[in-house]
């Protein structure tokens, strides 16, 4: 059995992953508090 190495392992496509689904989170909840406050104004 192959002994395991910390840190030998290439994680930039988890990284860039990451990165990708935080930026995606971010602007999604930008957008629905940016949709809530415009029906909180103008009433729906």
């Amino acid at each position: 059995m192959a002994e395991h190495k910390m840190g030998s392992m290439d994680i930039t496509e988890q990284t860039k992953t990451f990165d990708g689904f935080i930026t995606f989170t971010i602007r999604s909840l930008i957008a629905i508090f940016a949709i809530v406050v415009i029906l909180a104004l103008f009433g729906a």
